[in-house]
């Protein structure tokens, strides 16, 4: 595998791995798009993708994205529905895995998309939960994609929009009635961060070919667990086909 990659392709195929063969994904838009793409033509043939927008399909859209509503994904879905219906699926517990971004993360995985700063007087405003916060308390599990910034990668969120792990503690998310099984990575531009099997804080996995434990570090906003590291692997030369197959599909 000699081929040069992006650290975007590189996110790409490490969040196409998270997804199980015969998983139903709750399929985000961009970068969780073109995973779901490489996970169905490579590992997952069996996976099956869940849109917000009422949508389940067995195969990726054939034709650029703009919205996850555009023809192309309605085209040969195996079911167009009602927004209700498919988070009904997710309230049953049928989602094993659901991709989620956001303005922060903290280091128990709990995400931020309402707004930066204090609540009174925010220094930035966000658009707010989406299905963010439904994915994060209802599905089996949930993957975090990120470009790795310390104000992105923080100690605490300034609000929690879709709950990871809350404090950290042990038994949180029971406690909170909270039915899924939280975070289970958190995959940014530099590195794969992943969960105690119990929950709680961050551990730092991988580190991605070309980026070092240094560089890691001074762009994270909290004191790295870091005890056995491993390195990335790279995309392979299927996964990157696809990806760059799908990069011109879905813009």
């Amino acid at each position: 595998m000699n081929q040069v990659y992006t650290d975007q392709e590189l996110m790409v195929a490490g969040a196409s791995r998270e997804i199980h063969d015969g998983d139903m994904v709750f399929v985000g838009m961009r970068l969780p798009i073109l995973a779901y793409a490489v996970a169905r033509s490579t590992h997952a043939p069996n996976a099956r993708g869940l849109f917000e927008v009422g949508l389940m399909r067995d195969r990726a859209a054939s034709a650029y994205l703009g919205t996850m509503g555009d023809p192309p994904n309605v085209d040969g879905a195996l079911w167009a529905t009602r927004m209700s219906n498919v988070m009904a699926l997710m309230a049953q517990g049928l989602v094993d895995l659901g991709f989620i971004g956001g303005a922060e993360v903290d280091r128990f995985g709990n995400l931020n998309t309402s707004y930066v700063g204090d609540l009174g007087s925010p220094a930035v405003k966000l658009p707010g939960s989406g299905g963010g916060a439904d994915i994060a308390i209802l599905s089996r599990r949930w993957v975090t994609l990120m470009s790795h910034e310390k104000r992105r990668l923080v100690d605490r969120v300034s609000f929690i929009t879709s709950p990871g792990y809350g404090d950290g503690s042990p038994g949180w998310r029971r406690r909170q009635g909270l039915m899924g099984g939280g975070p289970s990575a958190i995959i940014t531009t530099l590195c794969v961060f992943r969960f105690p099997p119990e929950g709680g804080e961050a551990y730092l996995d991988s580190i991605h070919p070309g980026h070092s434990l240094d560089e890691v570090r001074a762009n994270t906003g909290w004191e790295l667990r870091a005890d056995r590291v491993n390195e990335t692997a790279p995309p392979t030369d299927d996964e990157l086909r696809e990806i760059r197959a799908r990069a011109f599909t879905e813009g």
